[in-house]
């Protein structure tokens, strides 16, 4: 899922945010945990996807203040992925999108698993997750297809198999 941020996303807009697997703020956008400001905190997500994503430290300054950030701000955090003119923040998403489409979708699938999956697993053991779904791969139909398009110099045809 790619996250379209266009104006403010603060509290639970920025925690859908950060649920989602890519995120692209217009320069326009604002982000921030302001619940503190209301007595709360963070509810839905907060507290645990921001300081994965940011750093304890940044993620902290961040919910324990409310203050919002700049999409530039967010994008030298790793908040956001990329920060473009607010007119083209759907174009934009729909180019990454159509990208990731023409990827093999078991690939998409299992790279979003192991990165997902193996980011709190001490290094060994999210290197064994890596290398068994590395193994799954190359098994597939279409790792059979990826390299048969590629010696023939032709888009390959994915079948999800």
């Amino acid at each position: 899922m790619i996250a379209c941020i266009n104006g403010f996303a603060l509290g639970g807009g920025c925690e859908l945010a950060l649920a989602c697997t890519l995120r692209i703020a217009s320069s326009t956008a604002r982000l921030g945990q302001p619940e503190v400001k209301i007595g709360i905190i963070p509810g839905y997500g907060g507290t645990q996807r921001l300081p994965r994503l940011i750093g304890k430290g940044a993620a902290l300054k961040m919910i324990l203040t409310g203050e919002a950030v700049s999409a530039e701000e967010a994008l030298r955090l790793g908040l956001v992925d990329e920060v473009v003119e607010p007119d083209q923040l759907l174009y934009r998403a729909e180019q990454i999108a159509q990208t990731i489409a023409g990827m093999a979708p078991l690939a998409v699938r299992d790279s979003i698993r192991a990165v997902n999956s193996g980011y709190d697993l001490p290094l060994a053991s999210a290197l064994e997750l890596e290398a068994s779904l590395f193994g799954l791969a190359c098994s597939t139909s279409d790792k059979a297809e990826g390299a048969r398009a590629f010696l023939e110099k032709r888009a390959p045809n994915w079948s999800g198999k």
